[in-house]
């Protein structure tokens, strides 16, 4: 059996969580990926020479299922999450803030409470969430997505807090403008169109493989360096609303 530090994944059947199963995986990590989607899983994890497990971090039982089958785990991902809807909080749907707060929030924190017993087993654990600019600061159309991603950062500050005096460190990380094929398009309910618009002349927004080396280089940090919070935007993104845009001629 391997000696390599095991590290878990959530929501890895794509962007920046694939990216991150990929990168730690580089860096000498068992890595184990967890998601809905078990066929794009089973590639990643045949890819990275991985193990792919079927989860659903909104569902007490599939979280069961998943840790029944782990032996050891010495770093936890908590990336699983996501954006639904624009509307105002005049026009908000409850569903999708339930939805939100479903995944980002307490999906995180059923994968942190059923894991937290090996992390601290492990004697050098870490558990890093993967928040958003979006739990700092809020904007018009984003009342749902913030308040979930605040409720996030409130938990990275209070598991902080709890397991002071514990072997596991607590890391946050919140990206901003990162552009991948399916966080944008979900938000818009799969409108191509509007999807694009979100990155519309910005340069070089921020890639899965951008926001993955921060998380790794996070974790691969000797232990008892602990990066509390790490902010990262592309250079053009000043705030969650000033973008520098490099708009084409007029005609």
């Amino acid at each position: 059996m391997s000696n390599s530090p095991v590290a878990v994944v959530t929501g890895a059947s794509s962007g920046i969580g694939a990216a991150t199963a990929r990168q730690l995986s580089a860096a000498g990590y068992s890595v184990i990926v967890g998601a809905r989607r078990v066929d794009r899983l089973l590639a990643i994890a045949d890819e990275i020479g991985g193990q792919a497990l079927p989860l659903d971090v909104t569902s007490d039982e599939s979280v069961t299922q998943f840790v029944a089958q782990l032996d050891r785990v010495d770093v936890l991902v908590n990336n699983a999450g996501g954006a639904i809807g624009t509307d105002t909080i005049a026009d908000a749907k409850p569903d999708e803030w339930q939805a939100m707060y479903s995944t980002n929030v307490l999906g995180t924190l059923r994968m942190t409470k059923a894991l937290l017993p090996k992390l601290i087993e492990s004697g050098a654990g870490t558990i890093l969430l993967v928040s958003s600019t979006a739990g700092l600061g809020v904007y018009e159309g984003g009342g749902g997505y913030t308040a979930a991603k605040h409720g996030e950062h409130a938990m990275a500050g209070t598991l902080r807090l709890e397991l002071s005096g514990q072997p596991v460190r607590v890391i946050e990380i919140n990206p901003g403008m990162v552009k991948t094929e399916e966080f944008s398009l979900n938000r818009f309910h799969g409108d191509q169109a509007k999807a694009d618009k979100v990155y519309a002349g910005v340069e070089k927004p921020l890639t899965a493989d951008d926001v993955a080396d921060a998380i790794t280089w996070c974790i691969t940090r000797p232990q008892h360096v602990n990066i509390d919070t790490m902010t990262i935007r592309p250079i053009a993104q000043a705030s969650n609303y000033k973008v520098h845009r490099v708009l084409p001629p007029e005609r």
